[in-house]
């Protein structure tokens, strides 16, 4: 229901998109679910039961909290509405606890938290002017895009089968990214530096926030052949930044530092103990390319996704302890992208196609078999239909402020 008056702007099919595919979510409720079903139960017993001082310690479940400081204290809020629905799930001994009432609160925790993401996809949509498609609903690429991102095959099956938080912090990246083609630089920055402290993997998408918002932000004026004024450089615009990171980080791991425990904070977010790789079947390898230079180019707010996909499809090659569905971080920005030119959807639809059936194996149950292949028949099906009908027209990819996407190719 949150979902409908979000849409008010938009159009009564955003709130259809948006409750269509929370039902759909809630028909999952009953499906197969991963061991991180217990690992997010084991957090929501730690950050309850124990002092924050014991949190990065804790080890009497081999799933231990290796998550930055914001995303415990999420646990920890989660905990505190936990309590009412099944008071045994908050203990650290209960180790493989699965009770009817635990299993509704942490699906249903899922699907509430999504409504931050379909916030940030409405946002999105707002930096979209598809003004000169055609009159047909299904061909204008703010519904195509809302589709793309509300109904995405492997967001579905990683928070609502296999079971995890993504969307909600999916939802955070999307709406830093939606601020800054807003020109709210700002406010994208504090977005995104409070992402880095739910979740540490986004670190692999910052080189490209980094160089937009000093591009874009701390340069404030071109040459008229479109460089870089050199002399137009802001040292108070830096300094606004960097203080944006530290409040921010403050706020994170200060409680860890006046504990003297960063150290151990640390070894759990970056555990380079456990190995190279995270899974056999995650389809990474060290590869043969750099994407620095494609960083360095970053001008405009497509050259900001381009540098962000690669960013992220370079850390899937190249990362350490890669997870399989880190190729979600690609995916979604080149969602935005695929709606804005041809060449790009070609690449979008390769992407999400062998990127999505890179999951299926999350899924190895015999009941989600169907159910998974359904899905991305489904998903795959809309993308080519409906990127292959938005092409047959012309149509602009314009940002809030009026500044278009242009094509850096």
């Amino acid at each position: 229901m949150a979902a409908l008056t979000i849409a008010t702007g938009t159009g009564n099919w955003f709130s259809a998109l948006a409750l269509g595919v929370t039902l759909l979510k809630c028909l999952l409720i009953p499906t197969y679910h991963s061991t991180d079903f217990e690992v997010h139960r084991n957090w929501l017993a730690i950050t309850h039961s124990l002092p924050i001082s014991q949190w990065y310690y804790e080890a009497t479940s081999e799933w231990t909290l290796d998550y930055p400081p914001f995303f415990a204290w999420f646990e920890y809020i989660l905990s505190h509405v936990a309590k009412y629905f099944d008071q045994e799930m908050l203990n650290v001994h209960n180790l493989n606890y699965s009770s009817s009432r635990t299993l509704l609160f942490q699906r249903f925790s899922v699907i509430f938290m999504d409504v931050l993401f379909v916030y940030a996809v409405h946002e999105c949509c707002k930096c979209i002017d598809g003004k000169k498609v055609g009159k047909e609903l299904t061909e204008k690429p703010k519904f195509i895009l809302s589709v793309l991102l509300l109904w995405n095959f492997g967001l579905l099956i990683v928070d609502h089968i296999h079971f995890q938080y993504n969307g909600f912090l999916f939802g955070l990246m999307l709406l830093s990214i939606a601020r800054l083609f807003q020109k709210r630089h700002m406010e994208g920055a504090f977005l995104f530096a409070v992402l880095l402290h739910f979740k540490h993997i986004y670190l692999y998408v910052a080189p490209a926030y980094g160089v937009y918002l000093l591009r874009s932000y701390c340069f404030t004026a071109n040459k008229p052949d479109g460089s870089i004024r050199w002399k137009s450089f802001s040292f108070v615009r830096v300094i606004s930044l960097g203080l944006v990171v530290f409040v921010v980080s403050a706020l994170s791991l200060g409680p860890f530092l006046a504990l003297n425990q960063l150290p151990q904070v640390f070894s759990r977010l970056f555990p380079f103990k456990r190995g190279l790789c995270h899974a056999y079947w995650a389809p990474n390898f060290w590869a043969l390319y750099n994407a620095l230079d494609k960083v360095l180019s970053v001008i405009g707010p497509r050259g900001f996704l381009r540098c962000l996909t690669l960013c992220a499809l370079s850390s899937f090659m190249f990362g350490w302890h890669v997870h399989e569905k880190a190729i979600l971080l690609a995916i979604l920005p080149m969602s935005l992208l695929s709606v804005g030119k041809a060449g790009d959807a070609s690449i979008f639809l390769i992407l999400t196609t062998t990127g999505h059936y890179s999951l299926f194996p999350l899924l190895f149950t015999t009941p989600e078999l169907p159910i998974k292949i359904l899905l991305m028949l489904l998903f795959t099906i809309y993308s080519v239909s409906s990127l292959k009908t938005l092409f047959r027209r012309s149509f602009t990819l314009v940002a809030q402020a009026g500044v278009q996407w242009h094509d850096l190719s």
